[in-house]
């Protein structure tokens, strides 16, 4: 599976920016996808996550409420829609995901090393 992230960029506090994963090569048609970020000098986060119908969804405890994620199936893509932008929002953005998934619990799928596929990452800047 191969993942492509778009949508990152410069933006200023307040803004609101929708990130999309577009994955191609997928083999099964249940999968989960989530979105993690790195900030200058941190380690790689969980941020949030969902199955490809949106059945479950996970969010980090201290992101919730800005971050919502989305499938466009047609488009297989997943989107990360990020409002009120803060400068501590400024990281790289990737998306990751794991195939033949039909549930998931939510201690997995905040852990980096239980997914198979990830993407390059997109930066997201945000000035003050």
């Amino acid at each position: 599976v191969y993942l492509v992230e778009s949508g990152g960029g410069l933006v200023q506090a307040g803004d609101s920016l929708r990130l999309s994963c577009e994955a191609s090569g997928r083999t099964s048609s249940s999968y989960f996808t989530g979105w993690f970020r790195q900030g200058p000098g941190e380690e790689r986060e969980f941020v949030v996550g969902t199955t490809w119908n949106g059945g479950i969804t996970y969010s980090a405890d201290h992101l919730k409420g800005r971050f919502t994620i989305s499938n466009e199936n047609a488009k297989n893509t997943v989107i990360l829609q990020i409002d009120n932008l803060t400068p501590e929002d400024t990281a790289v953005y990737y998306c990751a995901t794991k195939e033949g998934v039909l549930v998931v619990a939510e201690v997995l799928a905040q852990r980096e090393s239980w997914y198979d596929f990830w993407g390059q990452g997109t930066q997201v800047t945000v000035s003050s």
